[in-house]
């Protein structure tokens, strides 16, 4: 069980090691989400499973606060609603279920970050398809070769290895790297919190 342990944080460090390699390539989706913000726009993320929950989680620290004690950002974790998802699901099919949100909440000047492992879920496709109609820009926070998502969005961004937990888990870090240079760069001014 020791072994077992050490190994994975061990696995988990090497992972983010790697990405000292990609800071440019972070600061240029930290930018991009800061010109949506500070020009009255919102950030839309989606993901399936364990990339919906970091979606959810990337939401709570926008519209609540990273660090600082400062103003509402808005984001939207798409696919939170049960009764609208399965109305989708039902009704259009489980692979429309993100892209017909963006099409009733999306705006151009929007931004869409797409969260995928694989870069082949079939509704992060659609989504991503869909918002770029829209005139939305989009970002996919990815893994291994990116997939068929690579090449479809605006700002691909591929988590190095292959282990979904290690591409996860470097995907989380890469947003709280994010939300941190966002709030510092757009509430300067503003107090820390503390631990809540």
């Amino acid at each position: 069980m020791k072994a077992v342990i050490t190994n994975t944080i061990k696995e988990s460090i090497a992972a983010k090691n790697l990405l000292l390699d990609y800071t440019e390539e972070i600061a240029a989706i930290a930018k991009k989400l800061r010109e949506c913000f500070s020009s009255g726009h919102k950030v839309m993320l989606c993901g399936n499973g364990g990339s919906a929950a970091d979606s959810m989680h990337l939401e709570g620290e926008f519209v609540c606060r990273f660090t600082k004690n400062r103003k509402a950002l808005p984001a939207i974790a798409l696919g939170l609603g049960l009764p609208t998802v399965s109305a989708i699901g039902n009704d259009l099919g489980f692979p429309d279920i993100f892209s017909r949100q963006v099409e009733a909440f999306a705006v151009p000047g929007d931004v869409l970050m797409a969260i995928s492992t694989s870069g082949n879920s079939e509704n992060i496709i659609r989504a991503v398809a869909k918002a770029r109609e829209m005139g939305v820009y989009t970002i996919g926070l990815l893994g291994g070769t990116g997939g068929k998502l690579a090449p479809l969005v605006d700002c691909p961004f591929m988590a190095p290895g292959n282990v979904t937990a290690r591409i996860q888990e470097c995907h989380i870090l890469i947003g709280h790297i994010i939300c941190d240079i966002v709030e510092t760069e757009l509430f300067a001014g503003e107090s820390e919190s503390g631990i809540s």
